[in-house]
């Protein structure tokens, strides 16, 4: 398959190519129903000779090419229902009725508050064009209303979520007029996902309420149905959340498909090169170092541990706290003695064979350095993060 995409250079464009780069290398084989032969780049720097050229060939067409901040509102109508005609000429010009996309905004319904828009009324204009291009030539056409996307794009422009994230990353002011305002959002991963979707003929389809999405097997439009309601307050607290686990090791609550868990990727890719590496605390002495690397609210920390040749360390036991002793270079010994039967367990552990061994609470326990040369390296699991008020840690020899 032969795709064009228009826009190509703008956040949709940019993740939806490099996304069908990856299935055309080899590299994605997520989605074998999708062969891609080659992926034709139309952007505002490229020539109508391209365009001509890209409409001959393609075997499909995601029409994300659009203008959503001009400096004159009459350019929405320019640049949003100009170029769908210009790209529909040439696609009829050459007899080609390959499937089309075309990336609209939920402004089309021109409902609510989005009732005076000149943006909105521009992609009304430019779906109705669609949609008679297809009933013209038979090609299949395929309108997205798209909602608030959040995904990489340029800060102080169009995205509020950007901003943001790029103010908090950079600590730059930032300003929130109502915390209690509600966006409906869709991520940019999910997006692709959906016109992945479209390529394979899985493609949910749709009608509106006013502003809202109504699924519809024989809808006029279609959707990505992966989306996510919150607040501008619940946006920015999260923000303020994740600038702080350098900090506080805590790992927030990021719950697979959660808000949070795309909100904190798409909130890293605006961190400056010199905060992509933070410094941890390592607890040194004369027998080696210890350093917390995360906390988690739900599931204790992750530690390493570091025991220099001939050390022993632990000696203790705990009443319910329990750990998982990973050794990951070296070669130790851990014991461990139930300290009401008395009962003994012994484990030779090494970075060559990794093995993960339970430390059982009411059994005190140790860990040996057991090499005259080499460091012993462990990494240490433990279910709850160490409270110096309620440590549940006891001093016993094994």
């Amino acid at each position: 398959m032969k795709i064009l995409v228009t826009g190509a250079k703008g956040m949709v464009g940019t993740a939806l190519c490099n996304n069908l780069k990856n299935i055309r290398d080899g590299k994605n084989r997520t989605r074998p129903g999708i062969k891609v032969e080659e992926i034709y780049e139309y952007d505002v720097n490229s020539t109508p000779e391209e365009l001509d050229e890209y409409c001959a060939k393609a075997d499909f067409v995601f029409n994300l090419a659009g203008v959503n901040r001009p400096e004159n509102p009459e350019e929405f109508m320019k640049g949003n229902f100009g170029f769908a005609s210009q790209l529909l000429d040439t696609l009829k010009k050459h007899n080609n009725k390959a499937g089309i996309m075309l990336s609209s905004s939920v402004q089309a319904t021109l409902a609510g508050r989005f009732g005076n828009s000149e943006y909105g009324k521009s992609k009304k204009a430019g779906e109705e064009l669609f949609f008679d291009y297809g009933k013209e030539t038979g090609a299949p056409v395929f309108v997205y209303r798209f909602s608030n996307l959040m995904g990489h794009s340029r800060p102080k422009y169009n995205s509020a979520i950007s901003t943001f994230c790029w103010a908090v990353a950079n600590d730059e002011p930032f300003t929130v007029n109502d915390r209690s305002t509600e966006l409906e959002v869709l991520y940019i991963d999910d997006l692709v996902e959906g016109m992945f979707d479209l390529l394979e003929g899985k493609e949910q389809h749709c009608e509106f309420d006013g502003v809202e999405t109504v699924l519809q097997a024989e809808g006029k439009y279609c959707c990505v149905p992966v989306t996510h309601k919150v607040t501008l307050g619940e946006i920015v607290d999260l923000l303020k959340e994740f600038k702080q686990q350098p900090i506080s090791l805590l790992m927030p609550k990021i719950p697979d498909g959660s808000f949070a868990k795309k909100l904190f990727s798409l909130y890293l890719t605006y961190l400056p090169k010199e905060k992509m590496k933070y410094s941890l605390k390592m607890n040194r002495d004369d027998r080696g170092s210890f350093t917390e690397l995360v906390h988690t609210t739900d599931c204790g920390q992750v530690s390493i541990n570091i025991s220099k040749p001939g050390i022993t360390k632990g000696q203790h036991w705990h009443n319910s706290k329990w750990e998982q002793f990973i050794v990951v270079h070296g070669h130790g010994l851990i014991q461990e003695r139930n300290i009401n039967t008395g009962e003994m367990v012994e484990f030779e552990v090494s970075g060559d064979k990794i093995e993960s061994i339970y430390m059982i609470p009411g059994w005190t326990h140790n860990i040996i350095n057991l090499s005259d040369t080499e460091d012993l390296v462990t990494v240490m699991i433990c279910n709850e993060v160490f409270d110096p008020n309620h440590p549940d840690t006891f001093f016993e020899k094994v």
